[in-house]
């Protein structure tokens, strides 16, 4: 992946590529560069005591959007533009970062014609007591949900841990602080680290890991006190994860993968941290995914090609070709058929695992690249988030062919579905609208809607 220096710790807000006028009065989506976050040397905030006095400009319900309020607040009647002006400016203006300067020309022939107009999943809640925030600008694996009441992100130095039951932030780590591990046993390579960048995360049952972006992981049980585990996985000059997995073997048991900026691959055991693999590839890699049975594994990276291997070994066994630029995201559908790739060619590739030699359907999304992908647990559905601005919602049941647009304005710094599939939260980062959205899946029976 690029190589993008981080000494002083910035954090990035936006994706280096707007050039849009300011919104009157407002410090709405900064400059091209990367941005300096006031908030990171004050990572220790009372979300709960903000809570009932930010409550009113902050956050925004159901009710306020169905009466015309915006999702994310943006007060569009007090500016110079309407919202519809801003979202065409946007959209003729962004400029999608590349690695691979290769011709597009007959990339839109190979795209799904994809109908856009469906609602699959309603906007439910919008707060801005707790915002994602980004490190690297190609690295948006930064939410996951473990209930459909209960989501973590990263903001500045902390992870966050927001309640949609009780609309209540609280911090769960604290990576600014030294980080000294709980679990020590003869051989375990784990050390203690301090001022970590956290590049990105993954949460799945009581585990959560973070990747840095020195090549650190941290490894925390959410209903332990502590950290358990952490360590510099490498120490090579540019060895940032790229990413964590969190997925059971063929056996049943947990373990931890990560994806590195130094060609290499880790497996460890999700119990006692001890490193049982380590694969070697011929480019850096950016994001690993398991299939649901933990036999395949998916390896992406900087190359237009995508790998499938075997998880108990790390050997290739196929390759998959036709993205035109680096892959960042992969999601395996739940049946464990269908490999789900994005790209930074602005496309999402899907894969028959029976048949390796084309991809099975192109989607493309509205103006830049794919940074996330995620499919619901009960498969019906798949979300895939841009760099910024657009989530698509894709019914798998359709053949992909039917879709949700959810259109806002901000970097968007990850996408997780509830275990149940019920909710979708969105971790939007920005100066004053960085926020997290919440929407929830449609069902018939809309009128219990009324009794919350």
């Amino acid at each position: 992946m690029e190589h993008f220096l981080n000494d002083d710790l910035e954090y990035v807000v936006d994706d280096y590529y707007y050039d849009m006028a300011s919104f009157e009065d407002e410090d709405f989506f900064p400059d091209n560069e990367p941005q300096r976050n006031n908030d990171v040397d004050s990572p220790d905030s009372d979300f709960e005591d903000d809570f009932e006095t930010s409550k009113p400009k902050t956050d925004t319900s159901a009710l306020e959007a169905r009466n015309g309020k915006d999702i994310q607040g943006i007060p569009w009647e007090r500016l110079n533009f309407t919202r519809d002006k801003y979202r065409e400016t946007r959209l003729k203006q962004y400029k999608n970062y590349e690695n691979l300067s290769l011709s597009r020309e007959e990339l839109d022939k190979e795209c799904l014609q994809v109908e856009k107009a469906k609602t699959f999943y309603d906007f439910q809640f919008n707060t801005r007591l707790v915002k994602s925030t980004i490190v690297h600008f190609q690295l948006r694996n930064l939410l996951g949900a473990t209930s459909k009441h209960d989501v973590y992100l990263m903001q500045n130095y902390s992870v966050m841990h927001w309640s949609s039951l009780l609309r209540r932030g609280k911090e769960v780590l604290n990576v600014a602080k030294p980080i000294v591990p709980t679990l020590k046993h003869p051989g375990l390579l784990s050390q203690s680290l301090s001022r970590v960048q956290i590049s990105t995360m993954a949460v799945k049952e009581n585990l959560l890991v973070a990747g840095g972006f020195q090549g650190e992981l941290v490894c925390k049980y959410l209903n332990q006190p502590g950290v358990a585990f952490c360590t510099k996985v490498t120490t090579d000059e540019n060895a940032i994860t790229n990413a964590v997995d969190v997925f059971r073997n063929p056996n049943g048991s947990m373990r931890v993968m990560t994806a590195n900026n130094d060609a290499r691959v880790r497996v460890y055991d999700a119990e006692n941290f001890a490193l049982l693999n380590l694969f070697s590839y011929d480019w850096s890699v950016n994001n690993t995914s398991v299939s649901p049975d933990g036999k395949l594994l998916a390896v992406l990276g900087d190359s237009a090609e995508c790998l499938i291997a075997d998880a108990q070994s790390g050997k290739v066994i196929g390759s998959l070709k036709g993205h035109l630029d680096y892959s960042f995201t992969s999601a395996w559908h739940p049946d464990g058929r269908i490999l789900a790739t994005g790209n930074q060619d602005t496309t999402c590739r899907l894969w028959d695992i029976r048949n390796l030699s084309k991809s099975l359907a192109v989607i493309k999304g509205r103006m830049g690249a794919i940074r996330a992908v995620k499919f619901s647990s009960d498969g019906r559905f798949m979300a895939m988030a841009e760099p910024a601005d657009f989530v698509h919602i894709l019914d798998t049941e359709s053949g992909y062919v039917q879709g949700q647009e959810i259109d806002l304005f901000g970097e968007i710094a990850g996408i997780s579905f509830s275990p149940d599939s019920e909710a979708l939260f969105v971790g939007v980062s920005d100066r004053t609208y960085g926020s997290l959205l919440e929407f929830n899946m449609r069902h018939n029976n809309q009128y219990l809607d009324s009794i919350f």
